[in-house]
């Protein structure tokens, strides 16, 4: 395994002198591109109702070739990497510079950052220790309280090492290690039963998820919210306002917002950010950044997948927009630096801008400050499913923890809030904001055009006024 990590290219097979042949004479006269060889390992692990449900091992190892031309792009991948495979892959992304000639662009600077070794996480714990952990994580959730009728818990890793390889023969490499815990807790009264949710993970060992201290804390917390759930009441519905929490609730700014400010939407001009760079787009005290250089979070990342190092990316300062999240190819076009924000879901994947870990600074209230300014709101503690619409900015947001609150005091838990409003239209009505910003714990996958990508949240408690609130109370 140490061959792979440490020469990804020459342990497939291809050879690097083939490599940088092939590459070179399909990229001659392109823009830009490169060659992205990737090999992965996965593992998961079930644990449901009181056995083991389902346990997966895989690998895989493939390439794809890009050519750029102008705002067109040539893609071919294969699970084969030999020299036979690649020649066939230039002769498809070479039909895209039919008609054009362009200049190569100049390579990304190079980095000495490596947030990762190349330490692999599968291999400890076993197979058999991660089976038995599952098992007492079962129990312990069953022992905590009656009412609990069913426990799902998996543990999932992941060990990535890529290698990119440009015409210009520009070459970095990284490892990019990648595990999750998560806990789900049914509980029960009579007729009524509701659920709770924990996760957590990062781009590191499963050492910290699995130390009994934390994930018996993991469980109390599912365990906390299904009982919560089991208490509330209808949601009411209307224009109130809302106190979003700490931490994963910054998953509705990813959505309703980070997704606005990726650089292909704006250079397309279809998202509701576009043209507005330098002008007033959010309340003064908002500052968003896409950080992807924070160590062992999920959206973290030495490189991204065209060997540009991450960045910490100002977005929005002080309720200015100052920057969008670039790709090479988004950058170029539009006459700015790429971000580091180039992603993509596997070798098989063209990239794109994509966000890393996105979150909102702190600002100077106390957060129970801001929850006994509010006379008649909701104050939402977490979020499930939600979904945006990039051109309009509307969103549409699930509450799985959410409470009413009356005359500055936390009431009754609400089931069926769903929050409604517009991205850029919320973002000038933030009127508080807390001093206690903290990231999520590790659960955040991204989708954009059929490609998932790990990413990262985070924000302090804030105070929006007037959202709409969509409830079930009749």
């Amino acid at each position: 395994m140490s061959d792979v990590s440490t020469d990804l290219i020459e342990a497939s097979g291809l050879g690097l002198e083939a490599a940088k042949r092939i590459t070179g004479e399909a990229l001659n006269g392109a823009d830009d591109g490169e060659l992205f060889v990737e090999y992965k390992q996965t593992e998961g692990l079930v644990f449901d109702n009181g056995r083991l449900k389902a346990a997966n091992y895989d690998t895989s190892q493939g390439f794809g070739l890009r050519a750029v031309a102008g705002e067109a792009a040539g893609y071919a991948h294969a699970g084969d990497i030999s020299e036979a495979a690649l020649k066939r892959a230039a002769d498809a992304v070479s039909a895209v510079k039919s008609g054009h000639s362009g200049a190569y662009a100049a390579a990304p600077t190079r980095t000495n950052q490596a947030l990762y070794s190349d330490a692999n996480p599968l291999g400890s714990p076993s197979f058999e220790d991660k089976v038995k952990l599952l098992q007492e994580i079962d129990a312990y959730a069953r022992q905590k309280d009656p009412r609990v009728r069913q426990v799902t818990a998996s543990l999932s890793g992941q060990w990535q090492v890529v290698d990119i390889l440009r015409a210009d023969g520009h070459r970095v490499r990284d490892v990019r290690p990648l595990v999750r815990l998560n806990i789900s807790v049914i509980a029960g009264n009579d007729d009524r039963q509701e659920s709770g949710m924990f996760g957590c993970g990062g781009r590191e060992a499963f050492d910290q998820f699995i130390d009994p201290q934390n994930w018996q804390a993991g469980v109390d917390e599912a365990l906390r919210q299904a009982l919560v759930n089991l208490e509330a009441v209808p949601a009411p519905a209307g224009t109130m306002d809302v106190v979003l929490g700490a931490g994963w609730p910054g998953i509705l700014l990813h959505e309703a917002v980070g997704h606005g400010l990726e650089g292909d939407f704006n250079r397309k001009k279809t998202s509701a950010f576009a043209g507005l760079m330098g002008e007033r787009v959010a309340a003064p005290g908002v500052t968003i950044v896409d950080d992807g250089t924070i160590p062992d979070r999920r959206g973290s990342l030495s490189i991204d997948d065209e060997g540009t190092p991450s960045s910490r990316t100002v977005l929005i300062e002080d309720g200015i927009l100052k920057g969008y999240m670039q790709d090479r190819q988004n950058a170029r076009l539009m006459g700015m630096e790429p971000t580091g924000n180039g992603r993509r879901q596997s070798y098989a994947h063209i990239p794109m801008p994509r966000m890393t870990n996105t979150v909102m600074m702190n600002g100077d209230k106390d957060p129970q400050e801001i929850l006994e300014s509010v006379k008649d709101g909701i104050y939402a503690v977490s979020f499930g499913g939600g979904q945006v619409d990039i051109t309009s900015g509307k969103f549409v947001f699930s509450c799985t923890e959410a409470y009413r609150v009356e005359n500055g005091k936390i009431g009754a838990p609400v089931k069926g809030a769903m929050l409604i409003g517009n991205g850029p239209d919320a973002l000038t009505r933030v009127t508080m904001i807390g001093n206690d910003m903290k990231l999520d714990p590790g659960l955040g996958t991204c989708g954009k055009q059929g490609q998932g990508v790990p990413v990262g949240v985070g924000q302090p408690s804030m105070r929006i006024n007037a959202l709409t609130v969509g409830g079930t109370a009749v």
